[in-house]
């Protein structure tokens, strides 16, 4: 028996809404971070044809392709790295916007990924840090512990606290505090040695370098006269870690030069001399760093909040505590 009904025809999706994008550019992260579109729709929870049915509704609203799938599995075009990146940074930055719209006061929610220097994250940081999470109780925190500059938008990075000027004009960058540095040596590496009376007489020495903020010379100035000297060194090792510079140093390897904070206490207990006190190096300052967004966050508000009034604080604690002669 025919049927009286029209033939079916294709459904056309229609181009996507502006209201429809963020659920689409949600989806397309969703596959890139899962690896596949079964993958998505699972952890989604929906079916992977509608996955697949939104990846093409947003190629086909932007007018690019963005992911070439095959056996081997799918790969992002050169648009769709850029479209990766992006979209990860306007989702961003509509969950910080509604999150500003339902107001300063609500309770900051969600993961808060933080990139902190190896010292300062194992310990200054950390009493700010264990306030911030008993404060907010709806916020978990990934704590990394790099020296490095992270990548904010391919490794989505909240914020990052960052040692030394920073010189990148696409992020914001708050600053937190200065810290003091200072000489050092173990007490068995200056046995047999003339005191030390002016700092070029430092030269003479055997030295550790933190390659980080100095290599092969050291800045330093009187305090009292603001004579600047320029030390010339040949380290007998160097590293990018301040522990393993203070451990060197403890051990008698060679004088140091490194945050007043973390070596204080070693004075104090006679495991090192401090040399020249009379003569200061530059301090570093301390930056609280994030990508530049018209809006921020509850969980990075409070967060900037939380350091902003802490470490400042923690560093002249660290540095009275030990009483050292300025």
């Amino acid at each position: 028996m025919a049927s009286n009904s029209a033939p079916e025809t294709p459904a056309v999706l229609p181009a996507a809404a502006p209201a429809d994008r963020v659920e689409l550019m949600q989806t397309f992260v969703r596959i890139v971070e899962a690896g596949s579109l079964s993958a998505a729709a699972a952890q989604l929870g929906m079916s992977q044809p509608t996955v697949s049915r939104r990846l093409q509704a947003l190629e086909r609203s932007l007018g690019l392709r963005l992911l070439r799938r095959s056996t081997h599995g799918m790969k992002l075009t050169e648009d769709g790295e850029r479209c990766f990146a992006r979209a990860k940074e306007l989702l961003a930055d509509w969950a910080a916007f509604e999150d500003e719209l339902r107001g300063a006061g609500r309770a900051a929610e969600g993961t808060l990924r933080v990139i902190a220097p190896h010292a300062l994250g194992q310990d200054l940081l950390m009493h700010p840090l264990y306030r911030y999470l008993r404060e907010n109780p709806r916020v978990d925190v990934e704590w990394l512990l790099h020296d490095r500059r992270p990548d904010f938008i391919t490794e989505n990075i909240d914020c990052a606290i960052q040692v030394g000027e920073i010189d990148d004009p696409s992020v914001v960058a708050l600053k937190l505090s200065e810290i003091p540095r200072i000489v050092a040596a173990a007490p068995a590496l200056m046995e047999g040695r003339p005191p030390i009376a002016h700092a070029s007489e430092l030269a003479a020495l055997p030295w550790l370098a933190l390659r980080t903020f100095y290599r092969t010379e050291l800045r330093l100035s009187h305090v009292a006269t603001g004579e600047e000297c320029r030390v010339p060194i040949r380290p007998r090792l160097s590293t990018d870690g301040l522990y393993a510079l203070r451990n060197a140093a403890v051990l008698g390897l060679g004088a140091c030069m490194g945050s007043a904070w973390l070596l204080n206490d070693d004075i104090a207990r006679g495991r090192l001399l401090r040399l020249v006190p009379q003569w200061q190096a530059p301090p570093l300052p301390v930056y609280l760093v994030y990508p530049q967004t018209r809006f921020q966050s509850a969980k990075l508000r409070h967060f900037i909040e939380a350091v902003r009034a802490a470490l400042p604080r923690a560093i002249d604690v660290a540095d009275s505590l030990a009483g050292v002669v300025a």
